[in-house]
């Protein structure tokens, strides 16, 4: 952070400098025309082209047409050279320089000669300064615009109350803050200054040129993995040509890093991520910021954390993970998707019931029953009333997707799709929390498999987790009500908020930045629009 700041102060020294003679050259060019001519000018053209914007308009309106950045005194100066300071650098965050266009904006202040040109370059300056706060508070994207199962509702400020508070501020310090204040976003921001400064000096070297390496192996492959292995900071200088044990922990760390079956064996799995270029992570990290933006806003003291491609689950205290478990999710076809969002989880239940999914009864078990009706004959069939109807009453050939009047239901118990309990955050997309009879998926490097909702490797320590708040004995109290397979809903004194996030690259308690396959190639998606809106990838010089 501190070359970022270092970054950052000489741009501002370079732009006061100019900034100040822009200023005057306002003032005397100005000055011969009589006053109130000067003010009607400069109202009306501040007029004109703040009509394109109603929040810009309403605020001029309100305020009198009173100019916030073009009058030559040292308050209006000092906004200025924090705003181009500002825009200049907001490369750092993986913002669209030429969205703001700096160097047009310093032309258009150079050429105001009269009231009015004033008026036109205060108007853009004010719009200028509303795009990049926008930007870097809640992000250069509308997340639904570029994926429809990111439903997430993105924090966007007020844009008058932006301004107010701007200009009711020191400008350089205001600037600095718009940005999402978590340890995340800031390292985040350094490890993008470090794949920088990697791309810059040509990155990890050379692929290595094999699908999969063993432990025992020998040769040039052997060595080109541990040359890349060195390269990542995983191992110490060597010229060994042998897979030995040395290398075998190499790759175990590099494993755990990156979400992978902890063997050491240099696998598909293992090769394909070891070979991902600079840039590739380098991309991810600059999403991750953005997606930092897009939730920008209080999580909650206590909330629950669900990292979609890192297929983990956590309660999160304070700032800390206090309990992870692994995950499944959605599959990856058009409707499983895990969809992202934030909602507040209101209660659990143990013993449940499966009411199934109209799209899982119409798609995939009426098929089944045309065939055989007695398919899925553990889950009841229902009527409209909710009462259990005879497979051998209906003629299922009969039926299609629209038509079928049934629903399914399946009963408590441990075979039931749900498992034993589920965690409920109320929700137009019917996505929860839930355990599930299908314990070998977790033992898998890609755990994408559900219908959409997120299953849980440890549903029972989680649950003993969130009633430990508002039980002194959260395991008797669960396992009683477990004892009496009925239904049972429990209601959490204290709301937790749940955020389902997707996160290719995050960071560690103590600042070190792990990857994960983009299993959906959202963040892919979000890249290419990224690029298209003027985001490109830097490499630090020097």
């Amino acid at each position: 952070m501190t070359r970022i700041l270092a970054i950052q102060s000489r741009k501002f020294r370079r732009l006061t400098g100019f900034l100040g003679a822009a200023a005057t050259a306002l003032t005397l060019l100005t000055a011969p025309q009589p006053a109130f001519a000067q003010v009607t000018a400069f109202k009306q053209a501040v007029a004109e082209a703040a009509s394109r914007d109603e929040d810009i308009a309403a605020y001029y309106r309100t305020h009198g047409y009173a100019p916030i950045w073009t009058e030559a005194n040292d308050t209006q100066r000092a906004r200025r050279a924090a705003l181009m300071s500002a825009i200049r650098a907001a490369d750092l965050h993986g913002l669209p320089v030429a969205r703001y266009d700096p160097q047009g904006l310093m032309e258009t202040l150079k050429a105001a000669q009269t009231p009015r040109d004033r008026g036109l370059a205060e108007v853009e300056m004010t719009r200028v300064f509303l795009q990049y706060a926008r930007d870097l508070q809640t992000g250069v994207l509308v997340p639904s615009r570029i994926d429809p199962s990111i439903v997430r509702e993105v924090p966007y400020r007020d844009r008058q109350t932006t301004l107010t508070d701007f200009i009711a501020a020191d400008p350089t310090p205001f600037l600095r803050n718009l940005r999402p204040n978590t340890m995340e976003y800031n390292a985040l921001m350094r490890e993008k200054l470090r794949m920088e400064q990697l791309l810059s000096q040509g990155g990890w070297g050379p692929a290595v040129p094999a699908s999969s390496l063993k432990p025992g192996a020998q040769g040039a492959q052997v060595v080109a993995l541990r040359n890349r292995l060195m390269s990542m900071g995983y191992l110490k200088r060597s010229n060994v040509m042998t897979y030995d044990a040395t290398l075998q922990d190499a790759v175990l760390s590099f494993q755990k890093d990156h979400g992978l079956n902890e063997d050491g064996v240099a696998g598909p799995s293992t090769m394909a991520e070891i070979n991902k270029t600079v840039e590739t992570r380098l991309q991810s990290v600059i999403v991750a910021m953005e997606r930092e933006r897009w939730l920008n806003k209080e999580r909650g003291a206590r909330h629950i954390l669900v990292n979609i491609p890192a297929f983990t689950a956590s309660v999160v205290d304070n700032g800390l993970v206090t309990f992870e478990t692994r995950t499944v999710v959605g599959a990856n076809e058009s409707d499983r998707l895990t969809p992202e969002f934030s909602d507040v989880m209101e209660y659990i239940v143990i013993n449940p019931t499966w009411t199934v999914p109209r799209s899982i009864v119409t798609k995939e078990y009426l098929p089944s029953m045309k065939r055989n009706p007695n398919a899925a004959g553990h889950i009841d069939l229902i009527d409209g009333r909710g009462r259990i109807v005879s497979r051998g009453s209906v003629n299922f050939s009969r039926y299609t997707e629209r038509t079928f009047p049934y629903g399914m239901r399946q009963k408590p118990g441990r075979s039931n799709a749900l498992g034993l309990v589920k965690f409920i955050f109320p929700n137009k997309y019917n996505i929860y929390l839930h355990d599930t009879p299908s314990k070998s998926l977790f033992s898998r490097d890609v755990r994408a498999f559900s219908h959409g909702c997120v299953r849980l490797a440890d549903p029972f320590d989680f649950a003993y987790t969130l009633l430990a708040a508002q039980t002194a004995d959260p395991v008797g109290y669960f396992k009683r009500q477990l004892a009496t397979g009925r239904e049972t809903f429990v209601h959490l004194d204290k709301e937790l908020p749940v955020h389902l996030i997707y996160r290719t690259a995050f960071t560690t308690p103590r600042g070190h930045t792990q990857y994960r396959a983009d299993i959906y190639g959202r963040d892919g998606r979000i890249w290419d629009a990224l690029s298209k809106a003027g985001v490109a990838l830097g490499a630090v010089q020097g």
